[in-house]
């Protein structure tokens, strides 16, 4: 054998807590032994997950490292509790935006895409895809990632393409494909069409032009219109009022001659006019808005095209042809004026597209493209979720997946781009018909023509990736997995992309898999800085997942990512918080080693009897049990934050801080051999099942120090023993309210010596008077633990109807009164001095005060709320005194 856990080295682990030198050996461990990797078990429940594909744009961010710690943690516990599991990984060609990565460099190197031509071009593009699809996937393996390699899959890889034409096909062949004339959301910079879900709405500071139009054959008649781009103009081939608009009713039906062009247009009535907007008057240009354009075909206009794909004015705009859309505006104007069409400018604020990947303000272009008639899709879509098949969580994004499906249009799918799924369509050059075929065509299927030529055109990315779900397991091929692991388990994925990916998954699968996708969409935020912002390139507060990894280790990221995150909230980034998860980290180790240190010797067969436990024994026994029904109650509901809190709270506050300090006298204790294995066994028990428990957050962690605990045999790695269940018969709850008492004793005690600054080192007594008379016994019995953890020397239990001591600092707790005697508990004469010269020091600035408020000057002239303040302090200084006064007092009784 070649793997860690054969290597020897001894029965301990570092001093010094340093993922850098396990890390990567675990990951390597896992890998070779294809822990992750999970064939087809009709014996096993199933749970399978598919990767949220990365853009092959560049490397993995933020919000990335939180989505697949999220899905890691989620396929490790269902490993762990003996699921048939897979976790699918790939990348996503993310055609319009890595082309436009790509295009970018060539721009640097000052050459375009075509001048190499599209075979060359497409080279470049696989080149660039080799090199960030291998910078993704090492950053999910130092993430630690338990992805099942061996099924690993590219969006344009064979099979997945062979799905996407299948797809493609079998929709046009049931007439929900269809290819049409409309108006689409244009990129110019781009250069393609792009959907309406791609478009990014803002809000911007703009103007209203108001122009008139002249009524043919009446000569200084007009009608004035208002527009927010004048530049259209040239397009115009109508004027639309609103049929119940008085205003115009008698010059509907009339012609107009438009202003610089000279050309008629009809006035014609549309209740799609609002007559509140402008003056009620707006002119129509089919060709470049889409309103106009339900408004052409409605009023048969016609469409004349005067904006062209990258943004230039074309021949229809006259002298202005090939200028940029928005000089045409600036000089345009500039001609209306002088020429009296312009009757007046309003400032006007109003929405305006962008591109959401390049920021581009977006042209509404008339253009021919491949659609998807979307209803009858959606409507299954939105059934799954309403009757509860697929379940959002939370819950609220629901409503968010189901109105936009409610109001879906038909999808435009066809991109002007040469990287991606090419649409499969051939054109004939001789008879003019189109046709669509899964394999490659060379001749024309109606004439058989050899003069046929593909579409240019490729689909948009989210048409191939709305197929990930079941083209990842073999489809359109009955392969055992897609039998085995289809519909998926759980969808985790960012809020950000229910429109773009979500819903089309639920409706290509429904169709196409004959399922729904999945059964629960785990929806989480966004990671944000520390000042709340969006993380990117252009702010520079974008951070490399592996930069975290390096410093602090993989384990640390995961754990501060997934503590105080809430499913579907937003967080924020903070290096204050990586610095908390790496102490985390390192209160683990240290505990581990110490437990380590005390294993020589350790029987390993030792099974303790009832009567060995110690009420601190029962108690983390049964706060380990309740802590793991917790914590996979948790899980089972998607509250991985919670479930990480619990384990947090359990390890440093519970295990650490009392648990081992309170087992250190057995551990040292050469007499009582029996006493110091049944701590060990305790320790060894809880630490071995709670390293199982943080095992899905903090794997690599984990498994270092497991390794090195006495555990069962049978397994190699802590990623594949059995997830720790609750076992009712270690839940305790009167050892547990017992060892609270004791517990919050010890701290009041604490308090009370850290209150007059006693020495660490120094014993004092501690008396306890009994409320509630069922404790007596417990602390007789356990007096061992305040003697050892609060400095307690002697301890001393009250008769029910002693006196309470005098000269006594007190405190309280659950039916307990705690007295500490000052006698012995300090040094009387040195705090008498000090006590001495706290008091000079009050009746000097009581003196001064007084002095100043006798001042009949300051009275005067001092504005109230000095004087009111003044007073304020002198009251406080008194109150001080008298306390002091007492304590010194009291010390003198000693």
């Amino acid at each position: 054998m070649t793997q860690p856990e054969k290597e020897e080295l001894g029965n301990n682990i570092p001093k010094v807590y340093d993922p850098q030198s396990f890390e990567k050996k675990w990951y390597e461990f896992w890998e070779k032994n294809k822990f992750f990797h999970a064939e087809v078990d009709k014996s096993k429940k199933p749970y399978s997950m598919v990767i949220p594909p990365p853009n092959v744009t560049g490397q993995l961010h933020m919000g990335h490292a939180l989505d697949n710690t999220l899905q890691d943690i989620l396929i490790r516990y269902h490993r762990m509790q003996g699921y048939n599991t897979v976790w699918i990984p790939g990348c996503d060609h993310a055609g319009i935006a890595t082309q436009a990565k790509v295009e970018g460099k060539l721009r640097e190197e000052g050459t375009n895409r075509y001048e190499l031509g599209r075979e060359k071009f497409l080279e470049r593009v696989w080149d660039w895809k080799e090199k960030f699809g291998s910078r993704i996937m090492f950053q999910l393996r130092s993430l630690g990632s338990s992805l099942d390699w061996d099924r690993e899959r590219f969006t344009m890889d064979e099979g997945c393409s062979r799905a996407v034409r299948e797809v493609f096909v079998s929709l046009y062949e049931k007439g929900l494909i269809y290819q049409g004339t409309r108006i689409t959301n244009w990129c110019p910079s781009c250069n393609t069409a792009i959907s309406d879900i791609e478009v990014e709405h803002e809000t911007e500071q703009g103007h209203l032009w108001h122009l008139r139009y002249e009524v043919e054959g009446e000569p200084g008649k007009y009608v004035e219109i208002a527009t927010t781009r004048p530049e259209t103009m040239f397009g115009d081939t109508g004027v639309a009022v609103h049929p119940d608009d008085e205003r115009y009713k008698d010059l509907v039906g009339k012609t107009l001659i438009l202003p610089v062009v000279g050309r008629r247009i009809p006035l014609f009535a549309d209740e799609y006019v609002d007559k509140e907007f402008g003056t009620g008057a707006v002119k129509v240009t089919p060709a470049h808005d889409p309103n106009d354009f339900e408004m052409g075909q409605r009023h048969h206009l016609e469409e004349i095209k005067v904006i062209g794909n990258t943004g230039k004015m074309l021949e229809g705009a006259g002298k202005y042809a090939g200028m940029d859309r928005y000089e045409c505006r600036k000089a345009l104007v500039k001609e209306l004026e002088e020429t009296g069409v312009l009757v007046s400018v309003e400032d006007h604020e109003h929405s305006v597209g962008h591109c959401s990947r390049c920021h581009s303000t977006i042209e509404p272009l008339v253009s021919k493209q491949w659609f998807v008639k979307m209803e009858s899709l959606a409507k299954p879509a939105i059934e799954a979720v309403k009757d509860g098949r697929i379940q959002f969580v939370p819950e609220r994004f629901t409503k968010t997946y189901i109105n936009w499906l409610e109001n879906i249009r038909d999808w435009c799918i066809s991109r002007q781009l040469w990287w991606g799924h090419r649409i499969p369509a051939w054109y004939c050059d001789d008879c003019g018909e189109t046709s669509v075929s899964r394999t490659d065509l060379t001749e024309c299927p109606h004439c058989g023509s050899r003069h046929i030529h593909q579409d240019e055109d490729v689909l948009d990315t989210w048409f191939s990736s709305g197929l990930w779900p079941f083209e990842t397991f073999g489809w359109p091929d009955k392969t055992p997995e897609l039998e085995q692991f289809y519909p998926t388990a759980t969808l985790v994925t960012g809020y950000d992309i229910i429109f773009f990916w979500v819903a089309r998954m639920v409706m290509m699968g429904l169709e196409f898999g004959k399922d729904i996708p999945f059964h629960h969409v785990f929806i989480h935020g966004l990671v944000r800085d520390s000042q709340g912002r969006k993380m990117s390139k252009s702010l520079g507060n974008g951070i490399d997942p592996v930069e975290v990894v390096e410093k602090y280790g993989a384990d640390t990221l995961r754990f501060m990512l997934i503590t105080g995150n809430t499913p579907g909230n937003d967080m924020r980034f903070y290096w204050e918080r990586v610095e908390s998860a790496r102490n985390f980290a390192n209160k683990i180790w240290n505990a581990s080693r110490y437990m380590l240190m005390n294993l020589e010797g350790f029987d390993k067969d030792f099974k303790p009897e009832e009567s060995d436990f110690t009420l601190a024994d029962k108690w983390i026994l049964s706060r380990y049990a309740k802590t793991a029904e917790g914590v996979t109650k948790s899980l089972d509901n998607f509250e991985l934050g919670e479930a990480g809190r619990m384990i947090y709270e359990f390890i440093w506050n519970e295990f650490c801080d009392w648990y081992i300090e309170l087992t250190k006298a057995r551990l040292y204790d050469k007499e009582n051999e029996r006493a110091k294995n049944t701590a060990l066994y305790v320790l060894s028990y809880v630490l071995e099942h709670t390293l199982r428990l943080l095992h899905p957050f903090m794997p690599f962690l984990t498994e270092e120090i497991w390794q090195k605990v006495p555990h069962d045999g049978q397994w190699k790695s802590i990623m594949i023993a059995d997830w720790p269940t609750a076992d009712a018969s270690l839940r305790d709850d009167a050892a547990e309210a017992q060892m609270t008492a004791i517990m919050e004793t010890i701290k009041t005690v604490r308090n009370l010596r850290a209150e007059v600054g006693a020495a660490p080192g120094h014993k004092s007594e501690v008396m306890l008077h009994f409320t509630e008379s069922s404790l007596r016994p417990v602390f007789a019995e356990n007096e061992g633990y305040l003697k050892a953890l609060a400095a307690a020397e002697p301890v001393t239990l009250l008769a029910d109807d002693a006196e309470k001591p005098e000269n006594a600092m007190a405190g309280v707790v659950g039916g307990v009164e705690i007295y500490l005697p000052l006698k012995g508990l300090i040094d009387v004469e040195k705090e008498t001095s000090r006590l001495q010269k706290e008091l000079d020091k009050l009746e000097k600035e009581i003196k001064r005060l007084s002095g100043k408020l006798s001042n009949e000057g300051f009275l005067k002239k001092a504005p109230e709320a000095v004087v009111a303040k003044e007073r304020e302090k002198l009251a406080g200084y008194e109150e001080k005194k008298q306390a002091v006064e007492g304590r010194i007092q009291d010390l003198a009784k000693l």
